[in-house]
């Protein structure tokens, strides 16, 4: 994610323990940047992972092969699974 070229207008507050704030910190001096492109950066990409299943589903090549012939090879007959579909729903009244 390129900070630097964006203007940032949204605010963000969050409260934080003493030990939390001081992790932090120390990670924040580690890598040489400012608090907030740390956190923003690091907030940012910790999001895009949690979405990244919900968003977009992306595979390579062979993957993506793999996943067609899958899904265009003809059904399979499970007589357990029609006999159960079927049956009447417990929740019929």
């Amino acid at each position: 994610m390129e900070t630097t070229s964006r203007r940032r207008s949204r605010r963000l507050e969050l409260r934080t323990t003493a030990e939390e704030r001081d992790i932090i910190d120390r990670a924040v001096a580690a890598t040489g940047t400012d608090l907030t492109d740390f956190v923003v950066t690091h907030a940012y990409d910790a999001a895009r992972r949690v979405l990244a299943d919900r968003d977009s589903f992306e595979l390579g090549p062979e993957a993506l092969k793999a996943w067609e012939d899958v899904n265009t090879r003809p059904a399979r007959e499970l007589p357990g699974l029609r006999r159960l579909m079927e049956r009447p729903s417990p929740f019929d009244g």
